[in-house]
């Protein structure tokens, strides 16, 4: 579940004020809304990049407005996907357990898990550099989901891609959400993208949230 009642973001001289609205456990929202009209900076402020001033977010069931990044339990896709470049496949999936000290015997369970959903078996020892922008969007999902996030958020995450590799990832992330149960946050300007995969909407529109359920 995430929650958000009333609050207030701050990040540099932009500003949101009285943000409010629910994801039920386990639905898969979409956040749409004209360029510039803050849906990415209201998505770091969930993950804990962007300052709140007033109000709360839940998210599970935990009170995390004021809680560090680390600790909100939540997976991140950034726009970009942000892979670390020196790092192999098998490091960037392996990251996130690795700096909450998993023992390595768990830490190879889990990247082979997460390589077998994802379909990257074959790129684990590749580097970043030669990925394509599928295969580089699939490790980034992987990297978020690997400590199992109840939460996860994605910051439009096929707009890069070419329309084949777009349905083949839209179809994956509806695979991936009816496995795992995680509640997802998207943003996205596609309608058609949307449709496909939300069981809610958010448009953000003039600074009101309001909601549509499929």
């Amino acid at each position: 579940m995430i929650t958000l009642d009333n609050v207030n973001i701050k990040a540099g001289n932009f500003a949101l004020t009285n943000i409010s609205f629910t994801i039920p456990k386990g639905a898969y929202a979409i956040l749409m809304g004209k360029t510039g009209c803050g849906k990415t900076t209201l998505l770091e402020a969930i993950c804990g990049l962007n300052r709140v001033t007033k109000g709360k977010i839940v998210l599970a069931d935990r009170d995390v407005t004021h809680l560090k990044p680390a600790e909100r339990g939540i997976g991140f896709v950034p726009q970009d996907g942000a892979l670390f470049t020196t790092m192999s496949v098998y490091d960037n999936l392996a990251f996130a357990l690795r700096i909450r000290k998993w023992e390595n015997d768990a830490i190879t369970q889990r990247v082979q898990e997460l390589a077998d959903l994802l379909g990257i078996t074959p790129l684990l020892q590749r580097s970043t550099h030669n990925l394509s922008g599928g295969e580089a969007q699939r490790v980034a999902l992987g990297r978020a989901l690997a400590f199992r996030p109840p939460i996860l958020c994605l910051d439009e995450p096929l707009s890069a891609l070419d329309y084949d590799t777009r349905i083949d990832t839209c179809q994956l992330l509806e695979t991936i959400q009816k496995k795992l149960r995680v509640t997802v946050l998207h943003i996205t300007h596609d309608r058609n993208e949307a449709e496909r995969l939300a069981d809610v909407i958010l448009r953000f529109d003039k600074g009101v949230v309001s909601e549509n359920r499929s």
